[in-house]
């Protein structure tokens, strides 16, 4: 049997992504400093585009087809202290299904990479 060579595999593939996601929207949504963002979101479908955003972000099929992450943000004046807190809390949901903390790093190393992208657009 072959190691898995993405995250994506290691993770368990898309069916365990969604259940982080799943997690990871549960404590955004009882953080008042980011909630507010998502008071007119249809959360299923946003969990869904969130599960594949995040699948292909760790290696998997590109089944992302909405916009840019500039684009998606613009509007919303997003500061670090939100785009912080977001980070933190998939951490959190990570390490709750028991990511290890070094591929942990490594997938926020891949969200990071979009900061630019997200703040005060």
């Amino acid at each position: 049997m072959t190691e898995p060579t993405t995250l994506y595999q290691k993770f368990g593939g898309e069916e365990a992504i969604a259940k982080v996601v799943d997690y990871f929207y549960d404590l955004v949504l009882a953080d008042d400093t980011v909630n507010h963002f998502f008071e007119h979101t249809d959360m299923e479908k946003q969990r869904r585009h969130q599960t594949k955003f995040i699948s292909y972000a760790l290696g998997g099929p590109n089944q992302y087809t909405g916009q840019s992450m500039a684009k998606v943000h613009t509007g919303m004046n997003l500061q670090p202290v939100h785009f912080d807190a977001i980070v933190k809390h998939l951490h959190d949901a990570l390490a709750h299904f028991g990511v290890n903390e070094s591929d942990i790093e490594t997938a926020l190393a891949k969200v990071g990479s979009l900061r630019e992208d997200i703040l005060y657009k």
